[in-house]
């Protein structure tokens, strides 16, 4: 490399680095958002958490035996994956009837401000909830903890007498969630004793908790590329202290259903993850999630973690949930098939899912990110 070019190298990937981070500092996350929730539930005395309910969670529901938390992308745009999730149960017909759907909206400290909510509504940073930082306010409670609380309120037998499953969905965003809180909750574990089982719906995200150092892509000049939220070092007050060998144990035995859009292939999508951290996981969400599993069941030959590729559909979080596999995965509705199980390669075996066209959602809902 000629002397004048290595020199100015620094300055031109520090303009690129600058660059970037504008963009993402006017990207559409950071601006408030349109719509609160029109619910809330206690987390802890003094701090409540805004949802969307298709119930009132204080009264009591005999006739309700399944609940579906739907957790929303980077935008905290909850009224529209609320809408996309009711769509979804409608698709679903006989299965989805009567299921209870709760979609939670971790607001930050912009939506707060902007819609003068109260001093008890939990808000975080724009990008920690999804990682299950602790919120900035009004108490230092982490996302995860407040999934804790909704499930406490959903195993609450004098209001939900025969409730017996719960699944924790996330899309984009909301799949980065739901993949790092079933690896770090014992809640769902614990409801298992009492009759209630919790499974989690992991959709299209930008990056995944690796459980060991080792990714497919370099990693050589990524400072952190095994920290929290990409690895298991560094981990978060939640975690409280588990060892990372244990956390995998835990993992890799609790039900967890990978659902890929099959071309959710652009490298330079805008609400994709571009740091040296998921870079480093693979160029895009699809080889990032088939890389994730295979390093998962080359671990773990006999995971019982199933892999569906949904083919004709990019990051399209109605589509994803409205999808045979995504009606499958919240609902048990049937039209999925086998999938990808465990000891199947997802190169070789990809599943044909007849169900590529979107359900249909309520007009003016938006397709959520």
């Amino acid at each position: 490399m000629p002397s004048l070019l290595r020199s100015a190298l620094p300055l031109l990937l520090a303009l690129v680095a600058g660059r970037s981070q504008a963009a993402d500092e006017r990207g559409p996350h950071r601006k408030p958002v349109a719509v609160v929730a029109d619910r809330s539930l206690a987390v802890a005395p003094g701090a409540r958490l805004l949802l969307f309910a298709s119930a009132d969670l204080d009264a009591p529901h005999p006739e309700v035996s399944r609940a579906v938390i739907v957790l929303h992308g980077r935008l905290r745009d909850a009224d529209v994956y609320y809408a996309s999730a009711l769509a979804a149960r409608e698709a679903a017909g006989a299965a989805g009837a009567g299921a209870l759907l709760v979609v939670p909206q971790f607001l930050g400290r912009t939506d707060w401000e902007a819609h003068a909510l109260p001093p008890d509504v939990l808000h975080w940073t724009l990008e920690g909830w999804q990682g299950g930082d602790d919120a900035l306010g009004p108490a230092p409670l982490s996302s995860f903890d407040a999934l804790d609380a909704i499930l406490a309120r959903l195993a609450d037998r004098s209001r939900f007498p025969n409730l017996s499953r719960i699944v924790v969905a996330g899309h984009s965003g909301g799949g980065q969630v739901a993949q790092r809180y079933a690896m770090l909750s014992r809640a769902g574990d614990a409801l298992a004793g009492r009759g209630i089982r919790v499974t989690y719906v992991v959709a299209n995200p930008s990056s995944y908790a690796y459980v060991t150092p080792e990714r497919p892509g370099p990693t050589a000049d990524c400072r952190g590329y095994d920290s929290w939220k990409y690895g298991l070092q560094d981990l978060p007050r939640y975690a409280g202290g588990a060892a990372p060998a244990a956390l995998e144990a835990a993992y890799v035995a609790r039900p967890v259903t990978y659902l890929l859009g099959g071309l959710d292939t652009d490298p330079h999508h805008p609400a994709l993850d571009r740091s040296c951290m998921a870079e480093a996981q693979g160029p895009f969400r699809l080889a990032r999630g088939e890389a994730y599993w295979a390093a998962l069941r080359a671990r773990h030959p006999d995971l019982r973690q199933p892999l569906h590729v949904v083919p004709g559909v990019g990051h399209d979080g109605r589509r994803m949930l409205g999808s045979a596999c995504g009606l499958s995965a919240l609902f048990d509705a049937p039209g999925c098939g086998p999938g990808e199980a465990a000891g199947t390669d997802p190169a070789s075996a990809r599943r044909t899912d007849p169900a590529t066209q979107p359900a249909a959602a309520p007009a003016g809902a938006a397709s959520p990110r």
